[in-house]
């Protein structure tokens, strides 16, 4: 049987028919939330070790040569991230592939976006429009996600009754806490899910962790 050719199109639709990644109708990518599971998993184990456990890693996975290593990754523009996705591909893919075709999925998965952890209900905000958002929308509600984030995961189940809370009148958005540097600066967010009560254009309240919708509503009656 002949191998797969390691071509950029042969790695995206294997990518896409694995369930790593996810096409939209417009041609969107983004890696999937089941890859970003996996994709942590191999962040959190590579993206810690010292750089010699990292390249006796790469030398084993790739035969390359111990006393040089760093000046290969170097020549190549291989870095950790780049590792972490193909390990992270390797052992999401249901069937086995060959290493070159490994290596042009890791180089497409580093470019690819993760999806983003806002509820598609809300109105999704970033660090360039959270202000405008605020000034048009002086009473609202603004709450803080993160992926990989089992707090954030079980918040969501509860979200058509937060909706049920939110009084008349009052705006509701969400950002993705990763990517809203500026925002977490500007109200001192340091953690997923939070929730953000503003009356008048003025923080009034701030909450972090999962929220029940009793405790949310009985916020919303403090501040409205």
């Amino acid at each position: 049987m002949a191998a797969t050719p390691a071509t950029p199109e042969t790695a995206l639709d294997t990518l896409v028919a694995a369930g790593a990644v996810d096409e939209a109708p417009d041609g969107t990518l983004t890696t999937s939330d089941e890859f970003e599971k996996t994709l942590a998993i191999y962040h959190d184990i590579y993206g810690a070790v010292s750089k010699e456990e990292f390249h006796d890693t790469v030398v084993e996975l790739f035969g390359l040569d111990p006393e040089n290593v760093e000046a290969q990754l170097d020549e190549h523009d291989v870095g950790r991230e780049d590792v972490v996705a193909y390990l992270a591909a390797q052992s999401f893919l249901d069937v086995p592939v060959g290493q070159d075709l490994l290596v042009v999925m890791a180089g497409l998965l580093v470019e690819i976006s993760p999806s983003s952890p806002v509820p598609a209900e809300l109105t999704e905000l970033d660090d360039d429009s959270y202000e405008s958002f605020l000034d048009e929308n002086p009473d609202a509600v603004v709450t803080v996600w993160r992926r990989n984030c089992a707090p954030c995961d079980a918040m969501k189940e509860d979200l058509d009754a937060i909706f049920d809370t939110v009084p008349e009148g009052v705006a509701i958005a969400g950002v993705d806490g990763e990517a809203v540097g500026d925002f977490c600066r500007a109200f001192d967010v340091d953690a997923a899910p939070s929730l953000l009560w503003f009356r008048d254009g003025d923080l009034k309240e701030h909450e972090s962790g999962r929220q029940s919708p009793d405790a949310i509503s009985d916020v919303f009656d403090r501040v409205y």
